[in-house]
């Protein structure tokens, strides 16, 4: 274990240090929180580099399902993306009607195109998918699926799609945790981020 730890230290050292330069004070490094240059007493350059921390799991189950994560944020990450990306044009668009009626029309407009769009993807997701998507969703949005749903059409329609949601084994009211239950989640999304995946 204690071996495992300082090997895994080693390698991720031996792979910061050739991408950084000494001319300047800050800069970033692949799988580092911070890095920065300071010169010490006697005049040398030494480099300060906080690390990400490195999951190590001793348990064959534990590493099948942070793999099996890995494989899930890969696939549905970018998803994601694209809803908060959405979310915003879609706020600025409504923003721009006077009458709710408008809005109602141009929100069922966008539904179905996005039906067309996206239904042959969600498809092809596992369940475990699904549920991953929704709570990366939640972290990009800061708003539950079905909460988007009650906002931009009505409770109405957010119940129909919650309800047809449970048949399937999912729930659209999914919360983000990532200090709690989702703390792998959250240190895979940000290894995703800082390209290490």
């Amino acid at each position: 274990m204690r071996l495992r730890t300082i090997l895994l230290i080693t390698i991720m050292m031996a792979m910061a240090v050739p991408h950084c330069e000494a001319q300047s004070r800050r800069q970033r490094v692949r799988g580092a929180t911070s890095a920065r240059w300071e010169i010490d007493n006697h005049g040398d350059s030494v480099l300060h580099i906080t690390m990400m921390t490195v999951p190590i799991y001793k348990r064959n189950s534990d590493i099948r399902k942070y793999q099996r994560m890995v494989a899930a944020v890969k696939k549905v990450y970018p998803l994601a993306l694209e809803a908060a990306k959405r979310m915003e044009d879609l706020d600025e668009r409504l923003a721009e009607f006077e009458r709710r009626k408008d809005q109602k029309g141009y929100t069922r407009e966008l539904e179905d195109a996005l039906k067309e769009e996206i239904s042959p993807m969600l498809w092809k997701m596992t369940r475990f998918e699904g549920v991953i998507l929704l709570k990366l969703i939640d972290r990009e949005t800061n708003h539950t699926v079905f909460n988007i749903i009650k906002n931009i059409r009505s409770g109405f329609t957010a119940n129909f799609y919650q309800m047809l949601a449970k048949l399937f084994g999912n729930n659209l009211k999914l919360h983000y945790d990532p200090k709690g239950e989702d703390a792998m989640l959250e240190q895979i999304v940000l290894y995703y981020k800082a390209g290490l995946l």
